[in-house]
């Protein structure tokens, strides 16, 4: 979630792709996967006997993302990350998931083997019509931000990874809880973090070996969740979302402006596109995916990439608004109101 190119570039960047391969057809795909005409979501038939949308418990959510903290560092390589591991597949069991481990060693920019897994959590995974929701769930080797003066911060990833996690794992207690008549993927992205600046396809590696690795039946669309519960976040309709899948998009911040206390977090105004796991599930993978993450037009929050990324900067508020929207969009595409 790295490189950031502004609305106009990515604009220029789908019609140069669109120009230079529409001689292949209907099928050409531009630099973020998708079709020169983003697929719609298809509607779904209203059933009267969906069951109703939980109310998304903010505290739950607290408590799994300082659960994760409280390991430590979930770097890459080590034993707080190996450990977090085994917890986040136990925890998705424990909540009726059908857990797969997607283990795979990829090499690091620098050279570096990182063993990784992606953690997959399917629910009803017999039925084809299939959504995904993501997170990463590793952090930052390096506290590399320019706001940063300590050589030696320790990026914790409170908000940088544990926060989408944890609204997820509160996703997936509700639907171990009472299963919608959908089928939901839950999945926890490993090697996101471990990237350099410059070198786009060096970050997200877990979501690259992810998506070139989508079994049948595939997901329809996805949203990935990122930096999603710092206070006062502001989630604005991220580049690569509005071009790939704008109709996903303008849905789930209609929803959110539909609840009251989400409305405020869901800024109606775009940015420039970011190189995050979604880019990759659908430039390799071809499924349409949305970022809800905190960024707008002056950049990241401060605490991103900084030794200040720890507990004191998470807001249940932030975590509800988010968690709440998402809820939502599962329950009432099971119900056909989405």
């Amino acid at each position: 979630m790295r490189i950031i190119l502004s609305p106009f570039i990515v604009a220029m960047i789908a019609l140069a792709s669109m120009l230079a391969l529409s001689s292949c057809g209907d099928d050409a795909k531009d630099s973020a996967g998708s079709t020169n005409s983003a697929p719609a979501i298809a509607p779904r038939e209203i059933d009267p006997n969906a069951k109703p949308v939980p109310r998304f418990d903010a505290d739950s959510a607290y408590a799994f993302v300082a659960k994760q903290v409280a390991f430590g560092p979930r770097v890459m390589n080590t034993s707080a990350h190996d450990a977090t591991g085994e917890w986040l597949v136990a925890k998705l069991g424990s909540f009726a998931a059908v857990v797969e481990e997607q283990k795979f060693t990829t090499i690091a920019y620098d050279g570096t083997p990182l063993k990784s897994t992606n953690i997959i959590g399917r629910y009803n995974p017999e039925m084809e019509y299939r959504i995904v929701l993501a997170a990463h769930w590793d952090t930052r080797h390096v506290a590399d931000s320019d706001k940063e003066t300590d050589p030696n911060a320790v990026v914790e990833g409170a908000d940088d990874g544990a926060s989408g996690v944890g609204v997820l794992l509160e996703v997936a207690r509700q639907l171990g809880q009472s299963t919608p008549n959908i089928g939901v993927d839950i999945v926890f992205f490993d090697a996101e973090d471990y990237g350099e600046q410059s070198n786009t396809d060096s970050y997200g590696l877990g979501a690259q070996h992810y998506a070139k690795n989508l079994k049948a039946p595939k997901p329809q669309y996805g949203i990935l969740l990122d930096m999603v519960g710092a206070k006062d976040a502001r989630f604005s309709k991220e580049g690569w979302s509005v071009r790939n899948a704008p109709q996903l998009v303008e849905k789930v911040w209609k929803m959110a402006h539909g609840i009251p206390f989400s409305n405020a977090y869901f800024l109606d105004q775009n940015v420039g596109g970011i190189t995050d796991d979604h880019f990759f599930v659908m430039r390799d993978g071809g499924v349409p995916m949305i970022d809800i993450i905190n960024f707008d037009n002056s950049g990241f929050a401060d605490h991103w990439h900084t030794g200040n990324d720890g507990m004191n900067i998470i807001d249940k508020n932030t975590l509800r608004a988010v968690g709440q929207v998402v809820t939502a969009v599962v329950y009432r595409d099971a119900a056909g109101t989405f």
